[in-house]
């Protein structure tokens, strides 16, 4: 295969000959370097070279049409193309205000963005719109011939971390059940025991690695570069992320440190769709990771997976702690940690937890509940949008609700939708009591809330999402919590805990100069856009707090 028949495709299409050459002539002045530039006259003429290139196994990244084309309108192409391809990007080109045809594009088949004719100049109206969907695209993408090799047990609990630990962080790879793949069994032999094995390209493996040697091996930073910062800001979540692109973008010198990936809770939804600027939605992973790369354009460092253990006060500084007894003293401390999915309190959760039992873990978990039937435990926003995506996958999504309606703790959006998904099977008033199985789980025992009566089903994958908690405990004696664990900030610190004669700032904690955002902060509104304003707002309160000191 040639370099150029080998490169992802970009293809246009549009019936007229002139706008067809322009378009054609500005991506390949960008663009033919990385991708495969082709054209089309109409709707038929375009799936008849998709159909070529399924038959190449070639993979077209993103589709540019026209709207009104006379044999088959723009719409109607993207539906054929989208069911073929779906994740390739879409973009719908039209030289009218055609305020019907975006809002069916978007709602049909999920545009990802609405371009109106003329585009000039490109590299102002065509080609940052373009490269922030190839970027997205490149992120997602599996080629067959690309990415680390894991070979395991697929229902497994360590098998499961390291999918999970690649899958967030966007490293491509290839999992081998070990007792399906030929070529699996034979990387294995002698060495079941240390499975899962992570064989590299460069000819290096890992037997049942830790998340912290994953991050060794993959060059992930997880040292300082410094001593002390300006500011420091423990979780990447969206609250972190928004602080330290402001943070950094205004000058200050800043460290963000996060025990997992960043990107936190929302990082691992499969699709959120109420963010403002995005009709379409946007996958949680997406997120993330154009916020951290949006932090690092701006100079802030990022350490991850590195836990903080402790904070302490060194005045007029603050230290932390990280788990490898490493001090770092920063000027101003932002607490941004996010909470974390409860764990079921039932006989069998802790055993089965990694092996058919998952906490979040949506978009790890997908491939392997292709055509399987998958249980959702939970009735809010997350569990909801868990249930939408595994419902591509599944051939079967039942989800099971204490509460006895969908709309009790869900977004009427999700609730309409849900209703439209003829895959998904709504259980209300049941809840799970009882988890078992031999090497991994296999059946679950549920109760009827309001009877109490129980029965035993099949299950073979159980994801949860039944509300969060904040991991609070490492700031014992020192930050003002309420009785669940959530940071007191600004008019809810306890009088006798502050020891200054100003009143607290109002994202400010029991310590000056140690501010919380987000989930974490106590009557904090747990939604991915507050958290972002939230992390904005204190950078603000940074300023007040350095200019009164």
């Amino acid at each position: 295969m040639s370099d150029e028949t080998g490169k992802p495709v970009i293809l246009a299409v549009d019936d007229d000959p002139q706008v067809l050459r322009a378009v054609r002539r500005d991506l390949r002045s960008t663009y033919s370097g990385r991708y495969r530039i082709l054209g089309a006259s109409s709707g038929k003429e375009g799936l008849d070279i998709l159909d070529a290139l399924d038959e190449r196994g070639h993979d077209p990244a993103l589709f540019l049409v026209d709207q009104r084309m006379p044999e088959m309108l723009g719409v109607e192409f993207l539906l054929e193309a989208g069911a073929r391809f779906p994740d390739a990007r879409r973009v719908l080109l039209t030289a009218y205000a055609d305020t019907d045809a975006a809002i069916t594009a978007i709602n049909r088949v999920r545009l990802h963005h609405y371009l109106m004719k003329p585009w000039d100049p490109p590299e102002e109206r065509l080609f940052p719109v373009l490269d922030d969907l190839l970027s997205d695209w490149l992120a997602s993408h599996r080629s067959a011939y690309q990415g680390i090799k894991v070979i395991g047990i697929p229902i497994s609990p360590a098998t499961h971390a390291v999918r999970d630990f690649l899958t967030r962080n966007e490293q491509p790879f290839r999992f081998l059940d070990v007792d399906l793949d030929p070529e699996a069994r034979r990387l294995a032999e002698g060495r079941r025991d240390a499975l899962p094995l992570v064989l590299f390209t460069e000819g290096d493996h890992l037997a049942a690695p830790t998340s912290a040697q994953l991050a060794e091996r993959l060059g992930l930073p997880t040292i300082a570069a410094r001593p002390h910062y300006e500011t420091v800001i423990i979780g990447a979540g969206p609250a972190g992320l928004a602080a330290g692109v402001y943070s950094a973008s205004e000058g200050l010198s800043t460290l963000m440190v996060d025990s997992d990936v960043p990107g936190g809770q929302a990082g691992t939804s499969s699709l959120i769709e109420n963010y403002l600027g995005f009709p379409t939605g946007l996958a949680g992973s997406d997120l993330a990771r154009r916020a951290v790369s949006q932090v690092r354009r701006f100079g802030a460092e990022l350490l991850y997976p590195v836990e903080v253990t402790s904070l302490r006060r060194a005045d007029p500084a603050r230290v932390i702690t990280l788990a490898d007894g490493t001090e770092i003293s920063a000027e101003i401390v932002l607490l941004a940690m996010g909470v974390s999915y409860n764990r079921l309190d039932v006989p069998g959760a802790d055993r089965f937890a990694g092996a058919g039992l998952y906490y979040g873990a949506a978009t790890t978990e997908s491939q392997s509940c292709a055509s399987e039937h998958v249980h959702v435990v939970g009735g809010a926003n997350s569990a909801g949008q868990a249930a939408l995506h595994f419902a591509k996958y599944a051939r079967k999504v039942t989800m099971l609700i204490r509460a006895d309606s969908l709309e009790a703790g869900m977004s009427q959006y999700l609730v309409d939708e849900i209703r439209r998904t003829p895959a998904i099977e709504v259980r209300l008033g049941t809840r799970v009591v009882e988890f078992s199985g031999e090497e991994h789980l296999e059946r679950a025992t549920l109760a009827d809330v309001a009877t109490g009566e129980t029965a035993e089903e099949p299950v073979r994958f159980v994801f949860t999402f039944i509300g969060a908690r904040p991991r609070t405990e490492w700031l014992d004696g020192l930050v003002e919590r309420d009785d669940h664990g959530f940071v007191l900030t600004g008019s809810d610190v306890p009088g006798e805990a502050w020891s200054l004669e100003r009143e607290p700032y109002l994202l400010e904690t029991s310590v000056p100069g140690v501010f919380a955002a987000g989930d974490v902060r106590s009557r904090s509104v747990k939604r991915v856009a507050s958290g972002v304003g939230e992390g904005a707002m204190a950078v603000a309160l940074m300023h007040r707090y350095r200019a009164s000191t």
